[in-house]
């Protein structure tokens, strides 16, 4: 089942109501699915390899936390924060101030940034350690099979 827009992010806390939780593809919902982007966010940075180094670490303890705690959402949201840091950051390192496209709408020159480019490697190894986690996959599938 695809990630559900049109539910009331603002009256759902998904850690007392999982059921109403749908994983979606990539990163869907990453910035609306609470209490999770309130604790996730405030650590989710990629401006240079160093802080993306502590973001990705800080943001898998807190994966490793969810799973040890049997809470499927929270972990599957660090995975997309994970995620996000990886796309995020490639996006600025392929594009001066992560503007893909210019005025006219049409797709800018590549203009590799490594700094960037080496923090989205860090996401990007973390972002392959929690998508092919076994717990997570095992409970990725019964949240889906249990809820859709």
């Amino acid at each position: 089942m695809a990630f559900d827009y049109n539910m009331d992010f603002d009256n759902i806390d998904f850690r007392k109501e999982p059921d109403k939780y749908r994983v979606g593809r990539g990163e869907q919902g990453v910035l609306m699915v609470e209490p999770y982007k309130g604790e996730i966010l405030p650590h989710w940075r990629f401006k240079t390899p160093k802080i993306a180094k502590e973001s990705s670490e800080k943001i898998y303890e807190m994966f490793e936390a969810y799973k040890r705690n049997g809470d499927f959402v929270g972990m599957d949201m660090a995975r997309k924060f994970i995620q996000m840091g990886h796309t995020r950051a490639r996006r600025y390192a392929n594009y001066k101030g992560g503007k893909k496209y210019d005025e006219n709408g049409e797709v800018k020159e590549r203009d590799i940034d490594e700094e960037k480019a080496e923090a989205a490697r860090i996401f990007e190894e973390k972002w392959k350690i929690v998508r092919n986690d076994e717990e997570y996959l095992k409970q990725k599938k019964a949240h889906q099979k249990k809820y859709g």
